[in-house]
């Protein structure tokens, strides 16, 4: 695990900015941040977050950043020095991190970010867009029916569609499950499930999935994240050769063809926002909705298009390789 202080961006910000910070208290703040793993997705959330911060907060406020290295047990670790140590609120950046803190805690104001459903993350029935305790944050779930909409607007003429995803983060399983509807119901796909438990098991689903689909799903999934290379090599050979569109652009520039995203920095920075409001002007946590990212992009990798001859029609933009 790596702790790193108001590093890189967030330092030069909080150097350049203090003059134009928050000046009217003389409060400081200590914040806790676990990470899930280091990924551009997630590094793009915490890195908005920070900056958004910093830049009304200047030097009074302080980032302890540590990472879990994909582990649960490491999260919860983590957290729980956060708690010991009385920090005045806690980033945590994806699900696992999510859970961890909120276990550890009813106290610290906690701000999930990079977490795509809440209410299946937190197991709350009738979710409303409020958690309603100590725990609120912002959501990384772009809308299914627009993914779904570009998915038939790119593979007209596929049959079938694979949902790749990790069985053990609930929420690509609640991405899939609201996807496949969507895919049979308004486009009439015929849509499979194709689940790997971990890392382990990735390239041999993957090649199941395949062999059985015309074009390939992947959630906003941490595992695949991780996995991305082995997952390219395999749909990317003459045998297994099949196109995947991807539920963000992280999993899309690593192994996909399209996605249609969100800014995780912009959606890091929107969750600096919330905890400026929380910190410095009171605002009760349990009353916070869960908020999202402020737009969505269509984007495209040029040479995975032109490997499986997908034409691509205006309004996307292409992903630098």
């Amino acid at each position: 695990m790596k702790k790193i202080i108001a590093t890189g961006m967030a330092a030069l910000m909080a150097v350049s900015m203090c003059a134009c910070s928050d000046s009217g208290s003389n409060d400081t703040y200590n914040i806790g941040i676990v990470q899930l793993v280091q990924h551009p997705a997630l590094d793009a959330a915490t890195e908005g977050f920070q900056d958004a911060l910093t830049e009304k907060l200047g030097d009074k406020v302080s980032f302890d950043l540590q990472n879990a290295s994909g582990e649960a047990a490491n999260c919860a670790t983590i957290v729980n020095g956060f708690t010991s140590d009385g920090v005045d609120l806690i980033l945590a950046n994806a699900t696992a991190p999510l859970q961890a803190a909120a276990a550890a805690t009813s106290t610290i104001p906690v701000l999930g970010t990079s977490v795509t459903d809440y209410a299946t993350a937190l197991e709350i029935d009738d979710w409303t867009g409020i958690v309603g305790t100590n725990v609120s944050g912002t959501s990384d779930l772009a809308p299914l029916d627009e993914q779904a909409a570009s998915i038939h607007e790119l593979f007209p003429d596929a049959k079938t569609v694979g949902l790749l995803y990790c069985s053990a983060e609930p929420n690509s399983v609640y991405q899939c499950d609201t996807i496949k509807k969507i895919l049979e119901d308004d486009y009439g796909y015929s849509v499979e499930y194709f689940s790997f438990t971990d890392s382990n098991d990735i390239a041999s689903v993957t090649q199941t999935a395949c062999e059985k689909s015309d074009v390939i799903y992947i959630p906003t999934d941490n595992t695949a994240a991780n996995n991305t290379s082995t997952i390219k090599d395999i749909v990317t050979t003459d045998t297994y050769k099949t196109p995947i569109f991807a539920g963000e652009e992280g999993i899309c520039s690593g192994c996909g063809v399209a996605t249609l995203s969100i800014s995780y920095y912009d959606l890091g920075y929107k969750t600096g926002e919330m905890a400026y409001e929380i910190l410095v002007n009171g605002e009760d946590v349990s009353t916070m909705e869960v908020q999202f990212a402020p737009k969505v992009t269509k984007k495209y990798v040029k040479s995975m298009a032109d490997l499986y001859g997908v034409t691509i029609p205006e309004g996307y933009e292409v992903i630098e390789e």
